[in-house]
């Protein structure tokens, strides 16, 4: 059972989703709170899992990984050991940053990051290829990013 966050935590969450490198005394006057409280109040957000945890919004453009594919991929037959041996063998890919079992016409949606064409077919062929459960797999090429928010909204 989720516990019920009050105004303050979610105007906390709000906050630290659009700027988490603030201070706590930055963010407990964002929130109108001095910052013993509020300090106690992220602790008890993290603690309980509410945040997991705190990153940096990196440009793969500028990194040279531009290229954004997601590849959708079928498993020639799916169980529990089969689903497993997929996913342990995915959490090793570098180029692989996101990862999603999903119902339809295929079993997984993996979101891809690479330099540019060449390298994603090194990929496909070199490291989804040996994975041998794989039915087949489809492509979509992302030719620009309308909208990219990291946050949910609360």
């Amino acid at each position: 059972m989720t516990e019920t966050l009050d105004e303050t935590d979610l105007q906390i969450l709000r906050t630290l989703q659009k700027n988490a490198k603030l201070t706590t005394k930055e963010l407990a006057d964002t929130v109108h709170l001095t910052p013993t409280p509020v300090f106690e109040r992220q602790k008890r957000l993290e603690k309980k899992g509410y945040i997991k945890g705190y990153v940096a919004v990196l440009d793969a453009e500028k990194l040279g990984k531009g290229l954004l594919v997601f590849c959708k991929v079928k498993l020639m037959h799916i169980n529990h050991e089969m689903a497993n041996a997929f996913t342990r063998r995915i959490m090793r890919i570098p180029e692989v940053t996101e990862c999603y079992n999903t119902s339809g016409s295929y079993d997984y949606l993996l979101k891809v990051r690479a330099r540019d064409m060449k390298q994603y077919q090194e990929f496909v062929l070199n490291k989804l290829g040996d994975i041998e459960n794989i039915s087949s797999i489809e492509s979509t090429f992302v030719m620009s990013e309308v909208k990219q928010n990291y946050g949910i909204s609360l």
